[in-house]
């Protein structure tokens, strides 16, 4: 059973920064794709970043130019900035990782951002 932990979330100004970490039990070199989604309340889950296995990114557009995602191979895991936050950027982030057929979710970390 993979697992997937986030971090790093909290409460930041509009216009501010966070990173978001989020640590696998497995090499995060062994997923096909891992990605980050967020889920503000009475939305539906959506899409942030993605990145494949051979390193190809995918940003959702409310995030293009503010947002990177990227592996970190001393903490073996995929890390999200997130730069010039928005009140909208608010909700559970979760991390999500594509192994051997199965998709495993973190329990996520909130992002509270103000105005």
């Amino acid at each position: 059973q993979v697992q997937l932990v986030e971090s790093g979330g909290g409460l930041v100004q509009a216009g501010g920064s966070l990173r978001l970490s989020c640590a696998a039990s497995t090499s995060i070199f062994s997923f096909k794709a891992m990605g980050w989604y967020r889920q503000a309340p009475g939305n539906e889950r959506e899409l942030v970043a993605t990145m494949t296995a051979g390193g190809s990114t995918n940003y959702a557009n409310s995030v293009k130019g503010r947002a990177t995602i990227s592996k970190n191979r001393a903490k073996n895991s995929v890390d999200l900035q997130m730069n010039s936050l928005k009140p909208e950027d608010s909700g559970i982030y979760y991390c999500s990782g594509a192994l051997g057929g199965s998709l495993s979710w973190g329990q996520g970390t909130q992002v509270t951002v103000s105005s």
